[in-house]
Protein backbone atom coordinates (compact mmCIF):
# COMPACT_ATOMS: atom_id res chain seq x y z
CA UNK A 1 0.00 0.00 0.00
CA UNK A 2 1.19 3.49 -0.85
CA UNK A 3 0.66 4.88 2.65
CA UNK A 4 2.91 2.17 4.09
CA UNK A 5 5.65 2.70 1.51
CA UNK A 6 5.95 6.36 2.53
CA UNK A 7 5.29 5.86 6.24
CA UNK A 8 8.40 3.70 6.49
CA UNK A 9 10.54 6.53 5.08
CA UNK A 10 9.46 9.08 7.72
CA UNK A 11 11.98 9.44 10.57
CA UNK A 12 10.72 8.89 14.11
CA UNK A 13 9.11 11.92 15.72
CA UNK A 14 9.02 13.93 12.49
CA UNK A 15 7.08 17.09 11.84
CA UNK A 16 5.73 16.53 8.33
CA UNK A 17 4.22 18.89 5.79
CA UNK A 18 2.16 17.06 3.19
CA UNK A 19 1.96 19.29 0.11
CA UNK A 20 -1.11 18.66 -2.05
CA UNK A 21 -2.71 16.54 0.61
CA UNK A 22 -6.15 16.36 -1.04
CA UNK A 23 -8.61 14.83 1.40
CA UNK A 24 -5.77 13.80 3.73
CA UNK A 25 -6.43 10.06 3.44
CA UNK A 26 -2.77 9.04 3.03
CA UNK A 27 -1.41 11.51 5.61
CA UNK A 28 -4.22 10.51 7.99
CA UNK A 29 -3.11 6.91 7.65
CA UNK A 30 0.43 7.92 8.65
CA UNK A 31 -0.79 9.61 11.83
CA UNK A 32 -2.99 6.64 12.71
CA UNK A 33 -0.17 4.14 12.22
CA UNK A 34 2.59 6.41 13.57
CA UNK A 35 1.34 8.53 16.49
CA UNK A 36 4.91 9.87 16.86
CA UNK A 37 4.39 11.95 13.68
CA UNK A 38 2.97 15.47 13.57
CA UNK A 39 1.46 15.92 10.12
CA UNK A 40 -0.25 18.91 8.57
CA UNK A 41 -1.22 19.51 4.98
CA UNK A 42 -1.56 22.24 2.39
CA UNK A 43 -3.45 22.14 -0.88
CA UNK A 44 -4.60 24.56 -3.57
CA UNK A 45 -8.05 23.04 -3.11
CA UNK A 46 -8.17 22.69 0.68
CA UNK A 47 -11.08 20.41 1.58
CA UNK A 48 -12.93 21.07 4.84
CA UNK A 49 -13.66 17.34 5.28
CA UNK A 50 -9.95 16.37 5.15
CA UNK A 51 -8.68 13.78 7.59
CA UNK A 52 -5.85 16.05 8.77
CA UNK A 53 -5.52 19.82 9.27
CA UNK A 54 -5.16 21.38 5.80
CA UNK A 55 -4.38 24.96 4.92
CA UNK A 56 -4.64 26.61 1.54
CA UNK A 57 -1.67 27.69 -0.57
CA UNK A 58 -1.25 29.13 -4.05
CA UNK A 59 0.44 26.09 -5.61
CA UNK A 60 3.81 27.83 -5.84
CA UNK A 61 4.95 29.33 -2.54
CA UNK A 62 4.64 27.42 0.71
CA UNK A 63 3.52 29.79 3.50
CA UNK A 64 6.12 28.62 6.03
CA UNK A 65 9.60 29.75 7.08
CA UNK A 66 12.75 27.95 6.01
CA UNK A 67 13.24 24.55 7.65
CA UNK A 68 9.86 24.66 9.41
CA UNK A 69 9.37 20.86 9.06
CA UNK A 70 11.59 17.82 9.31
CA UNK A 71 10.11 16.33 6.15
CA UNK A 72 8.04 17.56 3.24
CA UNK A 73 5.99 15.00 1.31
CA UNK A 74 4.33 15.26 -2.08
CA UNK A 75 2.19 12.35 -3.23
CA UNK A 76 1.23 12.59 -6.92
CA UNK A 77 1.60 16.37 -6.82
CA UNK A 78 4.50 17.50 -8.99
CA UNK A 79 3.01 16.29 -12.26
CA UNK A 80 0.12 18.71 -11.56
CA UNK A 81 2.38 21.71 -10.85
CA UNK A 82 2.57 24.57 -13.32
CA UNK A 83 6.16 25.24 -12.21
CA UNK A 84 7.69 21.97 -11.03
CA UNK A 85 11.17 23.36 -10.23
CA UNK A 86 9.74 26.13 -8.09
CA UNK A 87 7.38 23.88 -6.11
CA UNK A 88 10.09 21.29 -5.48
CA UNK A 89 12.52 24.03 -4.40
CA UNK A 90 9.86 25.32 -2.01
CA UNK A 91 9.41 21.82 -0.56
CA UNK A 92 13.17 21.61 -0.03
CA UNK A 93 13.27 25.10 1.51
CA UNK A 94 10.76 24.28 4.25
CA UNK A 95 12.27 20.84 5.02
CA UNK A 96 15.12 20.34 7.47
CA UNK A 97 16.03 16.79 6.41
CA UNK A 98 14.09 15.15 3.60
CA UNK A 99 11.65 15.59 0.78
CA UNK A 100 9.68 12.44 0.00
CA UNK A 101 8.02 12.22 -3.38
CA UNK A 102 5.64 9.73 -4.91
CA UNK A 103 5.00 10.48 -8.55
CA UNK A 104 5.05 8.99 -12.05
CA UNK A 105 7.69 7.99 -14.57
CA UNK A 106 6.91 8.22 -18.28
CA UNK A 107 9.28 6.98 -20.94
CA UNK A 108 7.02 6.03 -23.84
CA UNK A 109 3.91 7.40 -25.51
CA UNK A 110 2.01 4.43 -24.05
CA UNK A 111 3.24 5.38 -20.55
CA UNK A 112 2.00 8.95 -21.02
CA UNK A 113 -1.37 7.81 -22.35
CA UNK A 114 -1.85 5.37 -19.46
CA UNK A 115 -0.91 7.99 -16.86
CA UNK A 116 -3.10 10.65 -18.49
CA UNK A 117 -6.13 8.35 -18.41
CA UNK A 118 -5.49 7.42 -14.77
CA UNK A 119 -4.97 11.08 -13.86
CA UNK A 120 -8.16 12.19 -15.56
CA UNK A 121 -10.28 9.50 -13.90
CA UNK A 122 -8.84 10.19 -10.45
CA UNK A 123 -8.66 13.98 -10.51
CA UNK A 124 -11.01 15.62 -13.02
CA UNK A 125 -14.08 15.17 -10.76
CA UNK A 126 -12.27 17.15 -8.01
CA UNK A 127 -11.31 20.09 -10.25
CA UNK A 128 -7.59 19.32 -10.01
CA UNK A 129 -5.38 20.91 -12.68
CA UNK A 130 -4.30 18.33 -15.28
CA UNK A 131 -1.25 19.57 -17.22
CA UNK A 132 0.04 15.96 -17.61
CA UNK A 133 3.66 16.91 -16.76
CA UNK A 134 5.10 13.39 -16.64
CA UNK A 135 8.89 13.11 -16.55
CA UNK A 136 11.45 10.48 -17.51
CA UNK A 137 13.95 9.23 -14.90
CA UNK A 138 16.62 11.58 -16.28
CA UNK A 139 14.28 14.57 -16.11
CA UNK A 140 13.42 13.70 -12.50
CA UNK A 141 17.11 13.56 -11.61
CA UNK A 142 17.66 16.96 -13.27
CA UNK A 143 14.73 18.40 -11.30
CA UNK A 144 16.09 16.99 -8.03
CA UNK A 145 19.52 18.50 -8.73
CA UNK A 146 17.97 21.93 -9.43
CA UNK A 147 16.41 21.81 -5.96
CA UNK A 148 19.75 20.79 -4.34
CA UNK A 149 18.36 17.39 -3.42
CA UNK A 150 20.09 14.05 -3.75
CA UNK A 151 18.35 10.70 -3.98
CA UNK A 152 18.87 8.66 -0.86
CA UNK A 153 16.61 5.83 -1.98
CA UNK A 154 14.05 5.16 -4.69
CA UNK A 155 11.60 2.35 -5.31
CA UNK A 156 9.42 1.59 -8.30
CA UNK A 157 8.11 -1.59 -6.67
CA UNK A 158 5.30 -0.02 -4.68
CA UNK A 159 2.58 -2.64 -5.21
CA UNK A 160 -0.26 -0.23 -5.86
CA UNK A 161 -2.45 -2.61 -7.86
CA UNK A 162 -3.34 -6.28 -7.67
CA UNK A 163 -2.64 -8.68 -10.53
CA UNK A 164 -3.68 -8.32 -13.38
CA UNK A 165 -4.25 -4.55 -13.02
CA UNK A 166 -0.58 -4.09 -12.20
CA UNK A 167 0.32 -5.27 -15.72
CA UNK A 168 -1.37 -2.16 -17.17
CA UNK A 169 -1.36 0.44 -14.41
CA UNK A 170 1.81 -0.53 -12.53
CA UNK A 171 4.62 -1.31 -14.98
CA UNK A 172 7.06 0.82 -12.97
CA UNK A 173 5.09 3.96 -13.86
CA UNK A 174 5.23 4.99 -10.19
CA UNK A 175 8.10 5.75 -7.86
CA UNK A 176 8.71 6.80 -4.28
CA UNK A 177 11.95 8.65 -3.52
CA UNK A 178 13.40 9.93 -0.31
CA UNK A 179 15.57 12.91 -1.15
CA UNK A 180 18.12 14.34 1.24
CA UNK A 181 18.95 18.00 1.26
CA UNK A 182 22.51 18.53 0.11
CA UNK A 183 24.85 19.78 2.77
CA UNK A 184 25.40 23.50 2.58
CA UNK A 185 29.01 24.48 1.96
Amino acid sequence: MLGSAIRELLPAGSQVLDVGTGDGTIAGYWTKERPDLLVEGVDVLARPEAKIAVGAFDGQTLPFPDQAFDVTTMVDVLHHAADQPRLLSEAARVARQFVIIKDHIAISTFDRATLAAMDWVGNAPHGVSLPYNYLSPGQWNDLFALADLEVERTSTDIGLYPFPLNLVFGRQLHFVSRLRKKRQK
